[in-house]
């Protein structure tokens, strides 16, 4: 019983712990006040201009409807997004990926992923993105996200998905 009370002790004394950042410790002791080395922004800042920023927060893909190359709201919403990043970071150049689910001809989901793709392209064109920063490829059917056969599924594989390039130290 008092083995167990002392490894409960120990088990909260390391969660307690692990919840105190770099961060914390340097402003307690006096050092740093949460401030990077140079002073300036916290240390803990995010990098917008990172890929993972991009994809997270901007977010990297737009969804469509069954056998439809037509944006939705939602999808213009993050074209938007991903159009105002890229104005942003114009060292950034990206491909557009355009996909679709396993239903269908090989070379209609080509053609169907293309035209997904070219959707996405000229709606960045009409947002100021010029058109020698991106190009457009299709893979049809050939990469899934998820492999299953229903609509969830399927949902997720109709898709385009930019990909950035260009970028400095990612």
């Amino acid at each position: 019983m008092k083995t167990m009370k002392l490894v409960a002790a120990a088990a909260l004394a390391l969660s307690l712990a692990a919840c105190t950042t770099a961060d914390d410790d340097a402003a307690g002791s006096g050092m740093l006040g949460g401030m990077g080395a140079g002073g300036g922004a916290p240390s803990n800042a995010v990098d917008q201009s990172s890929l993972a920023y991009f994809t997270t927060a901007v977010g990297d893909r737009v969804f469509f409807d069954t056998a439809s190359s037509s944006l939705s709201t939602a999808a213009q919403s993050t074209l938007n997004l991903q159009a105002d990043w890229l104005k942003r970071f114009p060292d950034r150049n990206l491909t557009l990926q355009g996909h679709a689910d396993e239903r269908g001809t090989r070379e209609y989901n080509l053609a169907l992923g293309a035209r997904r793709a070219q959707a996405a392209y000229d709606y960045l064109v009409a947002q100021g993105i010029s058109p020698s920063r991106m190009s457009t490829v299709s893979y049809g059917k050939e990469r899934p996200v998820e492999l299953c056969s229903d609509e969830r599924c399927w949902a997720q594989n109709r898709r385009t998905v930019t990909v950035i390039a260009g970028a400095v130290g990612s």
